[in-house]
């Protein structure tokens, strides 16, 4: 199949804006729970290119939420040793710059 997995990598390597959610959520929230955090708390709008970063409570795991235009993408990574450097802002959210976005996929602290 042309353009399937091999592909994927680099849908996520540049998305447009990145969105880190600071507050943790729920890690059995799907792409519609998501979507949903991303509208109400973030006041972002889902659908609009950008990926959306979440971490849970434990900060040993993380989902991004994509659009790419034609479909929505949900990726989860899963740390067995360590955790995710989170921030502790008073802030709901803040963008990540394609350096920092490249760290976190690469599970850089």
């Amino acid at each position: 199949m042309a353009g399937g997995i091999a592909e994927m990598p680099g849908l996520i390597a540049n998305p447009g804006k990145i969105w880190l959610a600071v507050e943790p959520v729920d890690m059995r929230r799907g792409i519609d729970g998501l979507s949903m955090v991303a509208q109400q708390s973030l006041e972002q709008t889902p659908c609009a290119g950008s990926a959306f970063v979440f971490c849970n409570r434990a900060n040993n795991r993380i989902k991004v939420l994509l659009w790419d235009g034609t479909c929505v993408w949900l990726c989860q990574r899963r740390l067995h040793q360590g955790k995710f450097v989170w921030p502790k802002l008073n802030e709901r959210c803040f963008v990540l710059t394609q350096a920092e976005w490249n760290w976190l996929m690469a599970g850089v602290n």
